[in-house]
């Protein structure tokens, strides 16, 4: 790599960096074809983080399904190139190239968006789909008339890309380009010298594409050129550019235009051909032309997904050798025709029952390569359950709490994401997500009775059960702490002797007058009993 182009990166580097800072998201600047292991940039620096927390968060890269080209160093806290990133493989023509992906951590659920721009090194030579073109020109053939050259293909872009031709020699033709409003080049060849069949029947030039690279690169392609007799009139098309449009997946063989020229020459000479000469990009494996009436026709899978635009080059020619190009600029009209996909990023599968509302349980990333209104994608879930779905930023939803979970009352939750396009009719997919709620101990044991009353007869042995205390209630399923308020009663039994009360001698002697009547109180005597009631 040259000072200049190194001095270009670092630039650019330096630039993406201070966007990054204001946006709130780290950005790196490489060029392609660096080597696996080289050093993208120390992404713990720059995100302020301290080298544990990439152990302690499990830190990860997320990069939804595209392919992994960068692999996060937990032990340094950098990023480094995990495999050769080739831009044009990767972007094609598209700029800037960069990639997306995040940075993912858990306890606490975190992530970080990170961009890496790749950028363009001259790797490609400019190149010509056919090494060489041929020509047949007619001698008569006026001062100023217009032959369309074959374009050179250079992958690289900007700088690096396809920048001049050079045509030589110059003895009969001048080259002219036009820069067109895509930024393409419309190589002419000009006859700036009336040919004469009779000196000189053949011509050979030669064409050179050149690139901006440091070196430059360059490319070539012979052009054979045939001079004829007498045809003195080129085709002309009634319009330089045509517009349509097209539905992708429209069937094959739908027309999508028709190009018209005329030739004002008779016969042969006024015989019109039509062709396509794209050779840039994959046009010819998708678009045929009707040679003779200047059809065109789809012969391929038109994706908008990959391509919302095309343009098709086509060149008219006459039997003598004289041609004249249009071009047609189709637009591909989108349709719903991807559903989202849903990606979880991270997800927890247990959930304490005293978690707080709010609480993070899934980070979910949802993509819909369509455009427009098909492309927004909305996302809930089904049912009157203490979770919500809050949106992050675009397409990452995050599943949290959003009220008090009890254990007791339901102990597992199966919820159902439905992530929707707002197209018409809509497309969407679900996924459903298992939750455990772990429990806590926040239920005391509960009788179910505050007292409990219960009789016994006496004289009973050490060990006889004296009643069983029934639906004792833990709904916590710990040991219970028992507390019984309880009025014991012992039933009496006859198991005690009637006992007479006296003075303390075991016989009482009583005097009686012999005169005494019947009915005369001799004496009195009590006695008494222990055990009760009837007993």
């Amino acid at each position: 790599m040259s000072d200049r182009t190194m001095a270009r990166q670092v630039l650019l580097f330096i630039w993406f960096l201070s966007l990054s800072s204001a946006l709130g998201q780290v950005s790196y600047s490489i060029p392609e074809e660096m080597t696996k292991g080289s050093l993208v940039g120390n992404i713990a620096q720059d995100l302020g983080l301290d080298l544990k927390r990439l152990k302690s968060g499990k830190a990860r890269i997320y990069t939804g399904d595209s392919a992994e080209y960068i692999e996060l160093n937990k032990e340094r806290g950098v990023l480094l190139i995990k495999e050769r990133i080739d831009r044009e493989a990767l972007c094609g023509q598209t700029t800037p190239c960069a990639l997306h992906f995040q940075i993912i951590f858990e306890n606490p659920i975190e992530f970080y968006s990170i961009t890496v721009e790749v950028t363009d090194i001259n790797d490609h030579s400019p190149s010509f789909k056919r090494a060489e073109m041929i020509f047949r020109i007619s001698e008569s053939a006026t001062t100023g008339a217009v032959f369309v050259l074959e374009r050179a293909m250079d992958l690289d872009v900007e700088i690096n890309g396809l920048q001049t031709y050079i045509l030589k020699p110059t003895d009969n033709f001048s080259l002219k380009l036009q820069t067109q409003a895509d930024g393409s080049k419309l190589v002419e060849m000009v006859l700036q010298k009336p040919l004469d069949r009779e000196k000189q029947e053949h011509l050979s030039l030669v064409l050179t594409a050149i690139d901006g690279g440091d070196p430059q690169l360059s490319g070539t392609a012979q052009i054979h050129i045939t001079v004829l007799d007498v045809n003195d009139n080129a085709p002309v098309f009634t319009h330089k550019i045509y517009k349509a449009s097209i539905t992708e997946n429209a069937l094959k063989g739908t027309v999508v235009t028709t190009v018209r020229a005329s030739d004002l020459d008779e016969g042969s000479n006024g015989k019109i051909a039509y062709a396509i000469t794209n050779t840039l990009d994959n046009v010819p494996e998708l678009f045929e032309i009707n040679e003779t009436n200047g059809e065109v026709r789809v012969t391929g899978n038109i994706d908008y997904e990959k391509a919302r635009h095309y343009q098709i080059h086509v060149q008219a020619g006459d039997d003598g050798g004289l041609t004249d190009s249009c071009k047609i600029v189709l637009d591909v009209i989108d349709i719903n025709d991807n559903k989202p996909q849903i990606n979880i990023m991270s997800k927890l599968t247990t959930i304490s029952e005293n978690s707080n509302p709010g609480t993070v349980v899934t980070v979910i990333n949802a993509q819909d390569p369509d455009a427009g209104e098909n492309g927004k994608i909305d996302c809930s879930i089904l049912g009157s359950i203490p979770f919500t779905l809050k949106s992050t930023n675009a397409n990452f939803f995050t599943l949290v709490t959003d009220g008090d979970l009890d254990r007791e009352r339901v102990s597992d939750y199966n919820i159902s994401v439905t992530c929707a396009d707002e197209g018409v009719p809509s497309l969407s997919s679900h996924v459903t997500l298992s939750l455990q709620i772990s429990d806590v101990n926040d239920n005391a044991p509960v009788f179910d009775k505050s007292s409990y009353e219960a009789s016994f007869q006496e004289n009973n042995t050490p060990g006889l059960s004296i009643f069983i205390v029934l639906d004792v209630i833990d709904i916590n399923d710990n040991k219970p702490q028992i507390n019984i308020m309880s009025k014991l009663t012992t039933i009496s039994e006859n198991s005690n002797l009637g006992t007479v009360v006296t003075s303390g001698a075991s016989v009482v002697a009583e005097i009686v007058p012999r005169s005494a009547d019947v009915g005369y109180l001799v004496t009195k005597v009590v006695a008494v009993d222990v055990d009760s009631g009837q007993n």
